[in-house]
Parts: structure tokens; sequence; C-alpha cells
């Protein structure tokens, strides 16, 4: 059975989700699956969606459709060949629909793309302009659903626009990065991975400063949320491998989570200061 999964800027205040959602239903001939990532990401903010599906994706099965409804709306330079098209890249062996507003030039760091294409056939479609989730990606998404290629709708292209999206910097014994994503509990979600920590840090001791004092310090990783008390900061590597600066318990909808305590933002600056080992700092851990 195929599997269609939807991410969006909607939320569920609306209609919209619905009406998307029976769009597709009615144009899908067999039966499938149609799931929900998520219909909160930040209103135009393709960076987010790249991050949340680059994550996603990962725990489904290859074919799996995405229609990626944010910032979705078309843009063409009649004349020329520029213009924001909706696009196909096809990553991990799995489907992504997307206006190429900068989603795909990030969502390309999350795994290994294979092809991408551009629906230039939509320049003849004006009317789906005004809500092009609907009228746009989710019918081409279904053509693709119902066996045909995608080379019956669009054609292979070479380039895709890219939004800037912050990388880990390194120096000797630091690295530099940066929150990019809380999830709903107010965990801080950082682009450090457990692979580039472990290649910098080799096994000596360290400290993660998230804010200036000493209550934003954490000099351990934990393995689990309950390893620490009810309340407690700490620092974790998360399903995904990256590092999370998070307070066990903690949500921003009650007892308030690490973003509301901590006065977190996104693209906050984490320092991950290593001391090696034979150094003063090590040496002083000693006595």
């Amino acid at each position: 059975m195929q599997f269609i999964t939807l991410t969006t800027d909607m939320g569920l205040r609306d209609y919209y989700v619905a009406t998307l959602k029976s769009a597709i239903l009615q144009q899908c001939n067999d039966p499938i699956h149609l799931l929900d990532v998520t219909h909160y990401i930040r209103p135009f903010d393709v960076a987010e969606a790249a991050f949340v599906l680059g994550q996603a994706h990962k725990n489904f099965p290859d074919g799996t459709i995405h229609i990626v409804g944010v910032d979705a709306e078309p843009e063409f330079n009649f004349g020329n060949s520029e213009g924001l098209f909706p696009s196909v890249m096809v990553l991990d062996n799995q489907y992504f629909f997307s206006t190429d507003n900068g989603f795909f030039g990030v969502l390309e760091r999350y795994g290994t793309v294979s092809g991408f294409y551009r629906i230039e056939e939509a320049l003849s479609s004006p009317k789906g302009y005004t809500f092009p989730s609907k009228t746009l990606l989710a019918t081409y998404a279904c053509r693709l659903a119902n066996n045909e290629k995608i080379k019956d709708f669009a054609v292979p292209h070479q380039q895709y626009k890219k939004a800037f999206v912050p990388v880990p910097t390194i120096e000797e014994f630091l690295i530099k990065g940066s929150i990019v994503y809380f999830d709903s509990f107010g965990n801080a979600i950082t682009n450090i991975d457990k692979t580039l920590f472990n290649q910098i840090g080799n096994d000596a001791p360290f400290i993660i400063k998230f804010r200036e004092g000493e209550s934003y310090k954490i000099d351990e990783i934990s393995t689990s949320y309950n390893q620490v008390p009810h309340g407690e900061k700490l620092a974790l590597f998360n399903e995904s491998g990256l590092l999370e600066i998070s307070i066990n318990k903690g949500a921003n909808a009650t007892t308030g989570g690490a973003q509301k305590l901590f006065g977190l933002a996104l693209n906050d600056i984490i320092r991950v200061e290593f001391q090696p080992r034979g150094s003063k700092e090590s040496l002083v851990e000693l006595f």
C-alpha cells in the first residue's frame, strides 16, 4: 500500500488540511496510507520543514510520497526559465513534492539525492496558484501514486534553490553549533551530531555552554531523560543523533521546557568546549 505524508504550515484551525486530504483521497486510485507529519511548521519556514522531514523520512519505506505545503505558491518569470516551480526530488528512494523555494537545498543534507525534476507544465495551470498544495502538488503526487512516471509530467533539472541554514563550526577543541528546532516539549535540538562530537572530543572531558553563567553549563551526556532528577537540565543525543538540551519532565505547556525556562531561541549558539587529557583543566578534575 502506498504511503503519502503531509507536511504543511497550515495549522489545524482552518479547513485547509481537510480539503487537501479530501483532494488526495479522491484522486488516488488505490487505497493509501495518508499520514500527517506536521501542520505546525512556522509559516513559510522551508528550512524547518526540511529539518523535520529530514528526520522523519528515515522511518518510512521506499516509494513513500511526501507533499510539502510550506511557502508553496509558485512564482514564474514568464518568457524565461527562472522562477519557483513545483518540483520533485528523489531522495533515499522516496519522493518529495514541493515548490522549489529553498526547501530542496536544505533537504539534500539529510539523504542521498538520485533525481530532481521540475513540473513545468504547471505554467499552464494558473487557477492552481491560489491553493497550490492541493491543486498542484497533491495532483501530481497522486499521479505518481497512480503509477505514472515522473517523466510523464516533469522534466529533469540540474539545479534547485538553497535556503540558508547554519552549520557547526570547528576550532581547536571547540564545536560551535546552534539551536535549529524546538519540539513541543521545549527541548532545544541543535545541529551538533554525535559523530562530530565524538570525532572532535575523542573522549575528552567537555562543557556544553548554552548561555552565560554556571546555571547554563552541562558537563555530561545522559542516555535518557530520567537519568537526572525531575526538573533538572540535561544533554543527550536524540533518536536522530543530534545533541539536545532538555529538562526532565519539562514541557512548555506545563512546567516549562528548556526553551522557556532558559530563555532559548532559534539560532542561539551552543558551545562544546573540550579539555584535552593532560591539560590544566582536565588535571584539576583528578584532584
